[in-house]
């Protein structure tokens, strides 16, 4: 018999993208522990598009924090949504005050959290969240309270391609010229923070060196918001790549990552969608270091990096170098 508290379940993770992928496991382990009950997503609404069709995920429900749902108003309705949804329980991997005041005002009967959340206060149940885990491990050991200790617990990132949306990315990519039975590396260059984002010379001049040696497609990715970066790089390579930036929605974005055989990333929300989807990636660590907790959770990536005292220069890498001399860019050659 399905236990109370597990018949209709809230996650809360209203951050970045990379933030929501990395909720995965969590929401996979509960689904498969407790398949009958119903389980909710609450998040931001890039990380909707993403995961809105994920098959452990009952329902996706969007915080837009920072348009309609802004403010204290905004908090207010989305509270009351929330209120009417009749959620047994909230788990909130997120630590901002505002989502464990958003749960509070929803009224929603038990709402666990970190205890090193800002809103900590307003949790009935809190865990102890570990700096020194990976952000996967982190968000798993929330349902110790619950009774599940985080040993039982599945940890794979799981992004599912189903078969129309991987041959529709394979027809994108042959229509643009891209050669499938040669080795199809894909290189997203950008990131939200400007100090995560390694320089477009030097991409440039790593895909003139993969075209050298190697029998292979380039294929580069990037949201709208990347276009210049990604224009600016195809310019300078001197050699011919696919541009793909701001030309797939990000809920194919998964289906056009596992067409590749290689994925060579900065720290950034497509890094864990390629370890989500088993894509073997290269990541390029800039201001931020794996000692953070979101390195990309696989047997199958490296990391590139500088051991700089510097580094990391804040928690998401800054808007621009505190130092101002960008040597964690620069000095990755």
């Amino acid at each position: 018999m399905l236990p109370a508290d597990w018949e209709n379940v809230l996650i809360v993770q209203t951050s970045f993208l990379g933030d929501a992928v990395l909720t995965l496991p969590l929401l996979s382990e509960i689904k498969r522990r407790y398949p009958a009950g119903k389980l909710s997503l609450l998040c931001a609404p890039v990380a909707a598009e993403l995961l809105g069709s994920h098959e452990v995920i009952d329902e996706v429900l969007v915080d837009d924090k920072r348009r309609q749902d802004a403010g204290i108003l905004g908090l207010w309705r989305k509270a009351k949504v929330l209120e009417q949804k009749r959620f047994t329980l909230a788990i909130s991997p997120h630590k901002s005050l505002r989502s464990a005041l958003l749960l509070f005002l929803a009224r929603i009967p038990r709402r666990v959290g970190f205890r090193q959340s800002k809103g900590a206060f307003l949790f009935h149940d809190l865990a102890d969240r570990n700096p020194e885990r990976h952000d996967v491990e982190r968000n798993l050991s929330i349902l110790q309270p619950l009774g599940i200790p985080i040993e039982t617990c599945r940890r794979d990132i799981d992004l599912p391609v189903v078969e129309a949306g991987r041959e529709q990315s394979r027809h994108l990519l042959r229509a643009r010229g891209v050669d499938l039975n040669k080795t199809v590396i894909g290189i997203n260059a950008g990131s939200v923070w400007p100090t995560k984002r390694w320089a477009p010379d030097l991409f440039a001049q790593l895909i003139t060196k993969l075209k050298q040696y190697l029998n292979c497609e380039i294929v580069l990715f990037g949201g709208p918001e990347d276009h210049k970066t990604v224009a600016t790089i195809q310019a300078l390579c001197g050699t011919e790549v696919v541009n793909l930036s701001g030309k797939t929605a990000l809920r194919d974005l998964p289906a056009a990552i596992s067409a590749c055989d290689l994925f060579i990333t900065n720290d950034s929300g497509p890094m864990h969608i390629a370890v989500g989807c088993g894509v073997p990636v290269v990541a390029i660590f800039c201001a931020t270091t794996p000692s953070l907790g979101f390195y990309p959770y696989s047997s199958k990536a490296v990391v590139v990096q500088k051991d700089l005292p510097c580094r990391p220069c804040s928690s998401h890498g800054g808007r621009r170098c505190p130092l101002g001399t960008e040597d964690c860019i620069k000095l990755i050659r």
